[in-house]
């Protein structure tokens, strides 16, 4: 188990607290951290290494290349999230009548907003054969991992709950960076500067079908775009079922978040019509982008 780290000092001993003595093999890859977080995981972890972040692609390249992991299975966290009882014994069951030729395993993941679960249902491949799976390139915020073989699907979920967040300006200024990066990668992408290693498919894997839908959401009408994801999350998905934080919750996602995407999109846009800056300007300066 590997658990990436960045000034998570808030977060750190959920995380490790949900897999101690359970996890015999618990790797911390730490990108700097002034505050207690190596301290912290110190007390729970059985190694701590220290890698700087370029972006999360190359994190976990470093975690597959360099990390000596004594188990085939990897499962990678983020230091907000907490492993739930129903998903080890989901884990420990694969592991005792593991099926041949399975190497990534997905599973769902539920968000805290504001002590509150929001329950998207959204399924995350997170347990990987590490030696048999790579990881998929050029995203600036998320990452995918590439499995050629079937893929296989546990019971329980994640937690995701950073603390952090209870202050709704930490949220607004993590999500504003992630928004620039967001609309860097779409430039890049419709461009052809940057292309998608996994096959977009409607009814296929949870990220083939992400790939498939995000294709078709770069296609849509910026500005309009977050109307039609408010309606997506809110009604489609039952977000309405979540009382007043769950509205306030998708009325941020789409009517700030995803409007400043398309407001920063729209603003590079410009640049490059009036060559401000250029397609390889972007493409050069990716790896900074994602770290900034």
């Amino acid at each position: 188990m590997v658990v990436l780290t960045h000034m998570e000092e808030a977060n750190i001993a959920s995380c490790l607290r949900s897999v101690a003595g359970w996890a015999d093999d618990i790797h911390v890859v730490d990108s700097g951290s002034s505050d207690r977080t190596l301290e912290i995981a110190e007390q729970f972890a059985h190694h701590v290494h220290r890698h700087a972040y370029v972006d999360h692609t190359t994190q976990i390249q470093y975690v597959l290349n360099e990390v000596p992991l004594r188990h085939d299975w990897l499962l990678l966290l983020d230091a907000d999230h907490v492993v739930t009882r129903e998903l080890q014994q989901s884990i420990d069951s694969m592991l005792l009548t593991e099926r041949s030729g399975i190497d990534l395993y997905y599973f769902p993941q539920v968000y805290v907003f504001q002590g509150q679960e929001i329950r998207s249902l959204k399924k995350w491949g997170r347990l990987i054969k590490h030696k048999n799976v790579k990881v998929e390139g050029g995203e600036l915020v998320d990452f995918r991992y590439l499995s050629k073989g079937p893929i296989g699907y546990l019971h329980g979920h994640v937690i995701e709950h950073n603390l952090k967040e209870n202050d709704l300006d930490f949220w607004i200024d993590k999500h504003q960076k992630f928004a620039s990066r967001m609309a860097i990668e779409e430039v890049l992408r419709r461009s052809g500067a940057l292309r998608w290693s996994i096959r977009p498919k409607l009814l296929g894997n949870p990220d083939e079908r992400l790939v498939w839908m995000k294709n078709r959401w770069y296609a849509l009408p910026l500005f309009v775009r977050p109307f039609i994801y408010f309606g997506y999350r809110y009604f489609w998905k039952l977000g309405f079922l979540e009382g007043k934080t769950g509205f306030v919750f998708h009325f941020l996602q789409a009517f700030w978040f995803r409007m400043v995407v398309d407001v920063k999109l729209a603003d590079l846009e410009r640049r490059l019509a009036s060559r401000d800056v250029t397609i390889a300007d972007l493409n050069r300066d990716f790896g900074h982008s994602a770290s900034s």
